[in-house]
């Protein structure tokens, strides 16, 4: 286990491994990273997302798939990062996603903390256990599988 140095994992890091961008850019920054373990990251959740003006009205609360892809973009970090293939490109793909569960609502104004081990990892397909976190209490879970590839090619 090797823990990879995090002093500036911030959003412009982040954007450098991932390709993601602006709505769909769901990690805010990274507190911890062991290569080839686990990662901690972070999601501020602000009533500015664009999800909450129909996700609903009076009653902003973010959808539970956007929670398990803020997850799966944090395990695409600690995919990326443990290959050596941060920046290279490469794209993370979702290929499943079992036990998904939601505990608790998770509403504007609050830093989600999500957490993703390896349960498996092979040179393009890989296995993770994800949990989301707000003050230390779990509002969701999923495991995900997950396929590194490049991307598609343009015409």
């Amino acid at each position: 286990m090797t823990a990879l140095d995090i002093a500036n994992y911030d959003t412009q890091r982040v954007m450098a491994a991932l390709p993601h961008r602006y709505p769909m850019l769901l990690v805010d920054r990274v507190e911890e990273l062991i290569l080839d373990t686990s990662i901690v990251a972070i999601k501020a959740v602000t009533i500015n997302e664009g999800f909450f003006q129909g996700h609903f009205p009076g009653r902003p609360i973010m959808p539970g798939v956007l929670i398990v892809e803020a997850l799966a973009q944090a395990a695409g970090i600690l995919a990326v990062e443990s290959l050596g293939l941060a920046g290279s490109g490469k794209l993370v793909y979702f290929m499943a996603i079992d036990g998904a569960k939601f505990r608790k609502p998770v509403e504007p104004g609050v830093l989600l903390r999500l957490e993703a081990s390896f349960v498996q990892q092979r040179s393009s397909v890989c296995k993770f256990a994800g949990i989301a976190k707000i003050d230390g209490q779990v509002v969701a879970e999923a495991n995900f599988t997950a396929m590194i590839a490049d991307p598609p090619k343009t015409a």
